[in-house]
């Protein structure tokens, strides 16, 4: 019909740009034959040959320049989906994802579900809404390269022989992984009793978890069976990703760490005069590893505050209401309920839970009614009423309304357990029984 319209043209390589490919594939003893059109079937059949295989890592100084702002879920859609046959090059991507996918589950790295809330707020700072948001594969290509990226980095230093900060991650001490083996038995989940355990014994017990209502609560047990990670001169590897040697390296503006990292890359390449000076023995970058895991450790707490007090702002004018929630710890105290619609964290003491006297069962991690038999345990699904908010303390305080589960003979065995000189539980403030 004669209607015009915007071409999408791609023009093919220019004859300097394949020349200077043609010289760097040399080095890898490959061969762009000298023809005079380069046809996408000639970098296809290089992309073949190097398919599956690992090269030495590339290090520049570069800069780079940004030609455009792409959300993650724009570049979700643009690249993986609705583009897809109509650009045959968007394909690469999602091949590279599928590869770096496979890279994922040869390492057997430790693949917990624990979705991330994001607090969104209005023009004055208070609250307008809680969201959870959803995880993109442009999320996880993303992730992906980033950890190679870092892994890279801490390689090229070790066999330049010089000193770095590692991010490491120990494994479970034999005494968590006991509590979680007696704890799993309770879901007729058995973990086996060896010497080492690994991230797949983990991840195995993940997936025989998926999809049941025990998922959640699976998946924050194992969470906390975990150590921390901390920072280190002396590499010990990192559990939860199933790595020998791993450094932070791709956040040089915003962690210590990572400038590090670069600062060291800088004097092992030659790219100048801010390389890490000789001054920075390991000696000395172990005291800088400790401080910055403090700092970490500190941050941290201190976002999990300002989360806390936004929140219970937010809802300091709902008093009354009630909402659904699951149990997300519990104590000798009493029970923390994580509530669904904001991730609000609030405390519910073991004083207001009825009539009965409850028994603190760690191995259960639950609460159980001496004479009712009735079980509150992590990760169960509860309806709550609000009784009171503090915005400056960052805590709220809940009424259960919902029963809990009634298993025959668990106030015996708990009672068994806790032995006859366990000291009862007292009321106490909300306040004080809040999780920092």
């Amino acid at each position: 019909r004669r209607i015009p319209l915007v071409y999408r043209v791609h023009d093919q390589p220019s004859l300097e740009k394949v020349s200077a490919l043609r010289d760097f594939l040399k080095t890898l003893d490959i061969a762009l034959p000298k023809t005079e059109a380069v046809r996408p079937a000639h970098f296809n059949d290089i992309l073949a040959r190097v398919e599956g295989t690992e090269l030495a890592p590339l290090v520049n100084q570069v800069i780079l320049r940004s030609q455009a702002q792409a959300e993650y879920a724009n570049e979700n859609y643009g690249h993986f989906g609705l583009h897809l046959r109509r650009y045959a090059h968007f394909t690469s991507p999602i091949r590279r994802y599928a590869d770096l996918i496979v890279h994922r589950a040869l390492i057997r790295a430790l693949d917990l579900d624990l979705p991330e809330r994001k607090i969104l707020l209005k023009s004055d700072g208070t609250v307008d809404r809680v969201i959870v948001p959803e995880r993109l594969d442009a999320h996880k290509l993303i992730e992906e390269f980033m950890i190679l990226a870092n892994v890279a980095a801490a390689e090229m230093l070790e066999k330049k022989g010089l000193p770095l900060i590692y991010r490491v991650h120990d494994s479970p001490s034999p005494e968590k992984v006991a509590a979680l083996r007696e704890f799993l038995q309770t879901l007729d989940i058995k973990l086996p009793k060896i010497d080492t355990v690994r991230p797949s014994h983990f991840n195995g017990i993940l997936a025989r978890a998926a999809g049941t209502e025990a998922a959640p609560l699976v998946n924050q047990v194992i969470l906390r069976s975990q150590a921390q990670a901390e920072y280190a001169a002396e590499n010990y590897g990192h559990f939860g990703l199933h790595l020998r040697r791993y450094a932070h390296f791709t956040s040089p503006i915003r962690r210590y760490a990572d400038l590090i990292v670069h600062r060291a890359l800088i004097r092992a390449l030659g790219f100048g005069p801010d390389g890490l000076p000789d001054s920075q023995t390991p000696e000395v970058l172990a005291e800088t590893a400790a401080r910055i895991s403090a700092a970490e450790r500190r941050a941290m707490a201190a976002e999990r505050e300002t989360v806390d007090r936004l929140i219970a702002h937010h809802l300091a004018g709902q008093i009354g209401a009630t909402f659904r929630g699951r149990i997300a710890g519990v104590t000798k105290a009493g029970l923390f309920v994580a509530l669904d619609d904001t991730g609000a964290d609030g405390f519910i003491p073991a004083a207001t839970l009825g009539a009965d006297y409850y028994r603190y069962d760690e191995s259960r991690h639950a609460l159980v009614g001496e004479r009712t038999n009735q079980v509150h345990r992590l990760g169960d699904r509860v309806e709550v009423r609000l009784v009171e908010a503090a915005p400056v303390a960052g805590a709220l305080r809940f009424e259960l309304l919902s029963s809990g589960h009634y298993v025959p003979g668990a106030g015996r065995a708990a009672r068994g357990r806790a032995g006859r000189d366990e000291e009862r539980p007292r009321r106490v403030p909300h306040r004080e029984g809040r999780r920092r």
